[in-house]
Parts: structure tokens; sequence; C-alpha cells
């Protein structure tokens, strides 16, 4: 059976037993994924290895050391097989387990460009038997099945043999060398057109790995069925060199996703800027990005057919202009999530992933730099006199779930709305009837 801990965002993970607030992890794995931490290095991108886990002391000496985990979901496999799955952080009107918070989880990484799996259906899945890295194996799945189903791709190979028959071009030297008593052969260069070419040598390299590390029969069972079409092709057996030829244009669209998650597999890295090494594998999400993606593709869905222009991180204005002697320059780009545009209306809709607090004090935990922001939006992006309307949206929680909005005394208006992240379609319905 599967050692697994179901953690949320936010959460704190301690190897000492007895607390009620905090996951239980055993002392050995524990010290694991502190290792696991600390070989995580920022990328060209240089993102803090703390966005996605910290790791502290408490003042409290029985309780030790504690990660916590911050904003980036997903799975992590420790190398002693210990799993721990990371899910966001949802809160649901009735009580709701785990599952359900999986569920909604994948709906919004199917948002992601990047993200393979666009055609998974959470019905396909016993969701609550599988733990998140199988999950993601069945959607790889899923998609080489579409690729068998359409036809594996093939390209012309340059082969070297030794053959009885003049084929292509002699190979003068190695035919001397191999052929002094051999006059009825040639040795002789040749193409030809073959499933044996780079992409499907990774598809295939990536099936055999995965198929020692699943431990679902129901995957298990599909990668042996897929397997069989991969016969005439060898495994990739130099990956960085196989990766390095991998050709996506019109003809080889269907290895485009494969390819992205092949590398995840075969180098056991993730989405995120991260490198790990080989000791533990990880596929993480930055939640930020997540329900960026998600908002956008929900809004588009909604407002499309009501003839509104909808344009997802808009380029149209910049906050400043480089004067010089001879010209000037655009600088400091202003790029909202969401602009919507329709007769002489702007809506302007930004999003942010983060928990507000029922604390008026505090400004109920919005930050300001977000608030100059939105200003600055509705200040650039106001035409013929007419202010936009501003909608920051965050993810409503049971603290959180009534509409406030701001106001400046020159017409500026911020609304705070909350999406409810179980019923999108009733909460982008009201949004809409709010802004309409």
């Amino acid at each position: 059976m599967d050692r697994i801990i179901q953690v949320k965002e936010f959460q704190n993970i301690v190897s000492k037993k007895g607390y009620k607030d905090y996951k239980y992890l055993p002392e050995k794995d524990f010290k694991e994924l502190i290792t696991f931490i600390e070989e995580f290095v920022g990328s060209e991108e240089e993102i803090d290895v703390m966005n996605f886990m910290k790791v502290y002391k408490t003042k409290d000496r029985n309780l030790g050391t504690v990660v916590k985990v911050n904003n980036y979901v997903g799975l992590i496999q420790l190398k002693s097989g210990y799993k721990i799955e990371i899910l966001p952080k949802i809160d649901f009107t009735d009580d709701e387990e785990n599952n359900k918070t999986k569920a909604i989880f994948l709906k919004m990484l199917k948002s992601l460009k990047d993200f393979s799996g666009k055609n998974f259906k959470n019905a396909d899945l016993k969701i609550s038997k599988m733990n998140l890295y199988e999950i993601f194996i069945n959607m790889y799945l899923n998609d080489v099945r579409t690729l068998v189903k359409n036809g594996l791709k093939s390209t012309y190979v340059t082969k070297e043999d030794n053959i009885k028959f003049y084929k292509g071009k002699l190979q003068v030297s190695q035919h001397i060398k191999m052929n002094l008593a051999h006059k009825e052969k040639f040795y002789m260069a040749y193409d030809e057109f073959l499933v044996d070419r780079a992409e499907n040598r990774l598809v295939k390299a990536t099936l055999l790995k995965l198929q020692k590390l699943t431990s679902s029969s129901q995957n298990s069972k599909e990668i042996r069925q897929l397997l069989i079409a991969f016969e005439l092709v060898e495994a990739s057996t130099n990956y960085e060199k196989d990766f390095s030829k991998v050709s996506i244009d019109r003809n080889t669209k269907d290895y485009a996703n494969l390819m992205k998650w092949s590398k995840v597999f075969l180098f056991n890295k993730s989405f995120t800027s991260f490198s790990g090494k080989v000791s533990s594998r990880a596929i993480l999400f930055p939640m930020e990005k997540i329900f960026e993606s998600y908002v956008a593709q929900q809004v588009r869905k909604k407002f499309l057919p009501d003839n509104w222009k909808v344009s997802i991180q808009d380029k149209g204005y910049h906050l400043f202009d480089e004067k010089n002697e001879k010209n000037s320059r655009p600088i400091f780009s202003l790029r909202p999530d969401i602009v919507l545009r329709k007769e002489n209306k702007i809506v302007i809709l930004d999003t942010k992933w983060k928990r507000l607090i029922p604390e008026s004090r505090k400004n109920y935990g919005i930050s300001s730099v977000d608030m100059y922001q939105m200003y600055a939006y509705a200040k650039k992006y106001e035409e013929n006199g007419i202010i936009p309307e501003i909608y920051v949206i965050y993810p409503k929680t049971k603290d959180m779930i009534e509409t406030k909005y701001f106001e400046s005394n020159d017409g500026v208006k911020v609304n705070i709305f909350f999406i409810d992240l179980a019923n999108v379609e009733e909460s982008l319905e009201e949004l809409r009837n709010m802004i309409e």
C-alpha cells in the first residue's frame, strides 16, 4: 500500500506525533523532505526556494523543526517512496473531503497552456484511489493513446550496414576494410522511413520508466498495451541528445505535450522553475498561475457569447515614456490579467490567489502594491473621460464571501470580488450581472 500524506497549502509538516494542527511525517522521511527542499535550486529566473516550502524551528523544543507548505501544489515523491500530496486550500460550503478538492484542482490545471491532459475526464479514474502522481501518469498515457490512435510519425533514418545489394551511398573505407574477402557485399549508407525517431524513442523510454514507477494496476495494464505499438522503436538511452532532435511542427503536433511531460518524468523535473537531483521526484505548480489561467478560461467562456471582447494579459498601455532629445520609448508595460470591452465600456479583471481576512483595520489582507496597480490600470485605460471598472478577483473563503469596493476621490473604484471555485458558473454569472 502506498505511503502517502495529503496536505493543503499553508499547512505545517512535523516529525512529532500528537500535534493536532500539524501533519505528521516519520522522522526519517521528514529529514529526507528537508534534504529534498535543500536540493532544489533556482534557475536563471532565480526563484527563491522558500516560495514553495519553508523550513523553520519553533520555540517548542519538543516540536522542533517545522516544514511549512506555501503556494505550490502537486506531488513530491521522496527517495524512500513516501509521497506528499499537496492540494490547494479551497473552502466549501459543506463538509467536503480532499477528493473534491483534488477534482477541482485537476479541472483548474487543464486551463494551463503547457499542461497535458486537456482531454482528461475525471470520471475516467477513481480519484480517491489514486494519488496525484498516478493521475499525472494516467494523463500522459491518455495522450500516448491518442498518438497511437492517430499513428506514430515516421522519418528518414540514416543507417549503415554491410548488405548484399547496392543501396544508397557506398562507404569506401569501411567497404574495403570489411569486404576484401566478400566481393558479394557492399558497405552502404542509406535512408529508411522508420518510426524509430527521437520523439518515439523518448515516449518509449518514458513508458518503460513509468512501468517501474506506477503502483496502479490500471496504469500498469495501459502501459503494457501501449508498448506493443512501440515494438519497432528503440527506447532512448541518451535523453539530452534525443530531446535536441525533437521537432514539433504541424505534422508532429501530437507530440507537443508528450515531450513536455516526458521531460518531467525522465529528468524528475517539475513544471516550476526548480530543478532537483535524481533522489526525489516532484511535479509542482504555482497556484497563482493556475488560478489566473483558470479564471481567464472561464471568463472567456462566459463573456464571449455576449459579444464582449476578451483580452488576456493585455499589452495595450505602459506606465511611463522615457524621453530624450530625439524620441521617446514606452517603459514599464501594464499587463492586467483580463480586459473586457463592449461598446464604450471597459472592464479590467485581475486575479490574486490570496486568502483575505475579515479585518478591516488590516485592509482585509489586501496588498497596498496591488491597489497601486489597480489605480494605474484605471488611469491608463481611461478612454474618452470614461474610467474603466476594476475588479480584483480572489478565491472565496468561509470568512470572505461578500463583494466589497473602495473608491478614490477622483473617481477610481476598485471592486473586490470572490469566486467560489466549487461553483464557478454561479460566481461568474453573478459577476456578469454586476458588470452588465
